[in-house]
């Protein structure tokens, strides 16, 4: 333990760096068309469908005082049928494709479907097992994939104000007016 501690305390790292994700999410161009209605707030219903519960504990970071995601307008909702937007976490494994399919139908329309964590995305670490079914996108349309294992706060962050801003980061205008000219 000693060794540790002086071989810490000589090459000043204590932990190792966070592997680098994508800047941006991936992104659908109709993701952006779908969210404009929900540009000031967004209601969330998060599923999981068989992950090993990281992605989850991130998501509910971002409802702490450090995070504090509801400033931003989103809500994260127990009812699909009041729901904006589906977070779905984990691979799909052959007891929640059902309960997946079911939700998405509940979620009213214009809904966008937010693939959260690698496993959500291409299954991860729970590839080729005997209980996954597949990736999200195999069963339900998928309108922004966020990588990581787990994805940090700040990167769920991060995707969800590209989608409210629109594709190239800028926000859309609020109302049909165009500004007047200003005066040299």
């Amino acid at each position: 333990m000693f060794r540790i501690i002086k071989k810490s305390l000589k090459t000043r790292v204590v932990t190792g760096e966070y592997p680098q994700t994508e800047a941006i999410p991936a992104m659908s161009p109709e993701a952006v068309h779908k969210t404009k209605p929900f540009q000031r707030s967004l209601a969330i219903r998060e599923v999981d469908t068989g992950s090993c519960n990281a992605c989850e504990m991130e998501m509910n970071a971002l409802t702490n005082s450090v995070y504090d995601v509801e400033r931003f307008g989103v809500h994260i909702v127990a009812s699909p049928r009041h729901a904006d937007a589906l977070v779905v976490t984990g691979p799909v494994t052959v007891n929640m494709e059902r309960a997946l399919k079911d939700v998405y139908r509940a979620t009213p329309d214009p809904k966008v479907v937010i693939a959260l964590g690698d496993c959500a995305v291409n299954c991860g670490v729970y590839k080729n097992s005997y209980a996954v079914i597949g990736p999200v996108d195999r069963h339900i349309p998928v309108d922004v994939r966020i990588p990581g294992c787990p994805p940090r706060p700040a990167e769920i962050l991060e995707a969800l104000e590209a989608l409210r801003l629109g594709k190239n980061g800028t926000p859309e205008p609020r109302s049909s007016k165009a500004e007047p000219p200003s005066l040299p």
